[in-house]
C-alpha cells in the first residue's frame, strides 16, 4: 500500500480514551474505545472489561450486542463476569485443588467447594495496564493488555506474565490475542467472558446457534465435568443450527442440573478453518433473525463452553437501564476444558511448563443475514 493508502486506512480508525470512574483503591479507571470496520469497542483497565461493543444490523444501524454495567462501582462489587478476561484459569476445577508435577496445589474456592474463573480475585477483578496500538495499514486499530499474575496468586504457581490484545479489523471482526509465560510450571487457561445479545435489547431465545462438536461434557451436580459424551438424540446437539429456545427447557437431567445450558463443548477436529494455516477453526456461529447479526467465531482453542445466561435473576441493572434476566445474554467462551488439572491424559493439557509460551487467539467475524423473503400472497 503507497502513503496515501495507509493514510485513508487510518483515518477509518481511531483510539479514544475518557475517565470511567475511581476504583475503591483510587486508582482512576478509563474507558478506550476502537472504532474500526463498521465496529466499535470499549474497554476499560479494570478487569480488561468490554463495556460495549456495537455492530450495526442488516439495516446498517448499530447497537451494543453484549450485556454491560452502568458504573464501575457495579464492576467491582456486582459483577457475574460480564465483559471480563478470565483467568489464571478460566472456567473450574473441583475442589479448588490439584497436582503439579507431584505437588499439591490448593486455591482460593470461590463457587462453593470449587474455583470458578480464577478465584475470588481472578484477572477480571484485577487491574490491567492498557496501552493504544498505531493504526495499522490494513484499517485495524488494537489495545494491548498487561498485568503479572504474581507467584500465589489465589494459591496459582509461578509468576505469570500476561499481555491480552484486542484488535478490530480489518473488517467486521474482533480478535483477541492471548499471550503468557511463567517462571515455573503453573496451568494457564484464558478466556473472554462476553453475554452476547446480538438483537440488543430483550432475550436471546430467538438466536440461532450452531457448535461444530460431536461431544460434549456432562456435569455433576457443582458443574464439574464427569467425563466426554456424544451430543446425538440430546438437546445439546447444535451441529445444525437451533433456536436457544428450542430445547432449553427439555426435561433432560443435564438441563435441569444446570438450570440450563452450562457445559463445555469438545470441538471437532475438521470444522472449517478462518484460514490456511492460522490454527483459527469455527467455534460457534450465532445469527439472530430479526435484526439480522450473525457472528462466527474462529478459535485455536479445542472448546467451548455454551453459558445461557441461567444465574442472571433481575437483580442487576444492565448499562441499557433494564435489569438483566436469565437468557437476556449467552456466553461462548473459547477455552480448554474444565477442570483439565484433574483429568491429565483424558483432557488436552492445560500446563505451561517455566519459560514456555502460552498461546491462544479467538476471532469473532460479524456479518448480516440476508433480509427474509416477502410472503406470497394467495392466488389471485
Amino acid at each position: 500500500m503507497d502513503v496515501s493508502g495507509v493514510a485513508a486506512a487510518q483515518q477509518a480508525c481511531a483510539v479514544t480514551r475518557k475517565p470511567f470512574g475511581r476504583m475503591a483503591d483510587g486508582r482512576e479507571v478509563h474507558e478506550y474505545t476502537l472504532a474500526a470496520g463498521g465496529l466499535e469497542l470499549r474497554a476499560i483497565e479494570f478487569g480488561g472489561i468490554v463495556t460495549a461493543l456495537r455492530v450495526p444490523d442488516r439495516a446498517g444501524r448499530p447497537a451494543n450486542v453484549v450485556l454491560g454495567l452502568p458504573t464501575l462501582e457495579d464492576y467491582e462489587q456486582r459483577n457475574p463476569h460480564l465483559g471480563t478476561i478470565v483467568g489464571r484459569y478460566a472456567n473450574r476445577i473441583a475442589h479448588g485443588r490439584f497436582t503439579l508435577d507431584g505437588q499439591a496445589i490448593e486455591l482460593a474456592r470461590n463457587e462453593g467447594a470449587n474455583t470458578l474463573h480464577g478465584g475470588a480475585r481472578g484477572f477480571g477483578r484485577r487491574w490491567w495496564e492498557i496501552s493504544p496500538e498505531a493504526p495499522a495499514a490494513d484499517g485495524s486499530v488494537s489495545l494491548a493488555l498487561r498485568r503479572v499474575s504474581d507467584d500465589g496468586e489465589e494459591g496459582f504457581p509461578g509468576r505469570l506474565e500476561v499481555q491480552v490484545r484486542y484488535t478490530l479489523g480489518p473488517g467486521a471482526q474482533w480478535r483477541i490475542d492471548y499471550q503468557a509465560c511463567c517462571d515455573r510450571a503453573t496451568v494457564v487457561n484464558l478466556s473472554h467472558h462476553d453475554y452476547f445479545n446480538l438483537r440488543g435489547h430483550g432475550d436471546v431465545m430467538a438466536h440461532r446457534l450452531l457448535l461444530p462438536a460431536s461431544h460434549y461434557c456432562p456435569v455433576d451436580e457443582s458443574l464439574i465435568p464427569l467425563g466426554i459424551a456424544p451430543v446425538a438424540d440430546t438437546p445439546f446437539d447444535f451441529r445444525r443450527p437451533a433456536a436457544i429456545g428450542e430445547r432449553i427447557r427439555a426435561p433432560h437431567p443435564q438441563l435441569l442440573r444446570a438450570r440450563g445450558y452450562d457445559h463445555n463443548w469438545v470441538l471437532d477436529a475438521d470444522r472449517p478453518a478462518l484460514a490456511a494455516g492460522d490454527g483459527l477453526r469455527l467455534s460457534a456461529r450465532l445469527e439472530d433473525p430479526q435484526s439480522g447479526r450473525c457472528m462466527e467465531i474462529f478459535s485455536t482453542e479445542p472448546g467451548v463452553q455454551f453459558y445461557s445466561g441461567n444465574f442472571l435473576d433481575g437483580s442487576l441493572t444492565g448499562s441499557s437501564g433494564q435489569a438483566l434476566r436469565q437468557g437476556d445474554g449467552l456466553c461462548l467462551e473459547t477455552q480448554h476444558f474444565p477442570d483439565s488439572p484433574n483429568r491429565e491424559g483424558a483432557f488436552p493439557s492445560t500446563r505451561l511448563a517455566a519459560g514456555q509460551v502460552f498461546r491462544s487467539s479467538t476471532v469473532h467475524r460479524f456479518g448480516c443475514l440476508p433480509p427474509a423473503p416477502e410472503p406470497q400472497g394467495g392466488p389471485a
